[in-house]
């Protein structure tokens, strides 16, 4: 079984070529091998690789930069993934998409589900949208899942920032009023990949779902279970995010009800503290 994955070098790519078995070839592709900025190679590469399913693991995610860049962004997250789903579904092979709680606005209190009204708040969360839209436009066998705040032990994000400037400083500011759920790249790759397994037996199943990691916190409450953890001592002050301005806004609530995914897909919700700990051992070997 060929498992066709867009992306090489990002979190979830990275941990995807962790699943291989000898009865699942991962074949991960570089940005040199498929360059998202160019659909119709990406439609190529489906053609020319002849996977049993396709899971795009790639994505411009520079948030703030999108707010200027937002037709590069939109070429990346919508007209590529639109393809790929086009090939996919011309082949009669299974598209698994990734996707962010970016496209929701980010107001209220409750756990956004995945019928709930869209309304991205910024470029990046426009570009994603419409990634999605064109996913669902292609027909065929598709999954499109939604998920939040990704760590892991490789290329950059919250948890090792945090290891860095909580190893320098004694105290920090953050950001404390945006609520979501940590989810791990391995969480999420795993998942895609049961996703797919599933979608090539049961089309039916195709549709939106949330995956992200429980209990949901804010970042303060993440980066203070980092320290913990990792046994660092660096005092937290919460701060509101109109102390911290970026260009792009961020939600306030990336909070996510995945119960459709454990229901459908038999995927339970993650414990990300769980998920933590494994990461930060895999940094400790590193």
């Amino acid at each position: 079984m060929k498992v066709l994955v867009f992306g090489q070098s990002g979190q979830v790519a990275r941990e995807m070529q962790a699943l291989a078995q000898p009865e699942i070839e991962i074949v991960t592709l570089s940005r040199a091998q498929a360059d998202l900025s160019d659909p119709a190679g990406c439609s190529a590469q489906i053609d020319m690789q002849a996977p049993d399913m396709v899971i795009n693991a790639a994505a411009y995610t520079a948030v703030d930069n999108a707010e200027t860049e937002e037709a590069d962004a939109k070429l990346i997250n919508a007209d590529a993934p639109g393809a790929m789903a086009q090939a996919c579904a011309a082949r009669s092979v299974p598209f698994v998409h990734i996707s962010t709680d970016y496209v929701f606005d980010g107001t209220g209190q409750a756990a956004w589900t995945p019928d709930m009204q869209t309304g991205p708040v910024s470029a990046y969360g426009r570009t994603k949208l419409q990634g999605e839209e064109a996913v669902m436009a292609a027909g065929g066998a598709w999954a499109i899942l939604r998920t939040s705040w990704v760590f892991s032990a490789h290329g950059n994000n919250f948890v090792k920032t945090m290891l860095r400037l909580g190893g320098d400083r004694d105290s920090l500011s953050i950001v404390g009023d945006q609520i979501g759920g940590p989810t791990a790249a391995r969480d999420i790759a795993q998942a895609c990949l049961t996703m797919a397994m599933a979608l090539r037996t049961d089309p039916t199943k195709s549709g939106i779902y949330h995956f992200s990691g429980g209990p949901d916190v804010s970042w303060a409450d993440f980066a203070a279970e980092i320290f913990t953890q990792a046994n660092l001592t660096c005092d937290i002050t919460a701060i509101p995010s109109a102390d911290y301005p970026t260009p792009a806004k961020r939600p306030l609530n990336s909070r996510m009800d995945c119960s459709a995914t454990q229901t459908v897909f038999d995927i339970p919700r993650p414990d990300w503290r769980v998920s933590l700990s494994q990461v930060l051992a895999e940094l400790d070997r590193a």
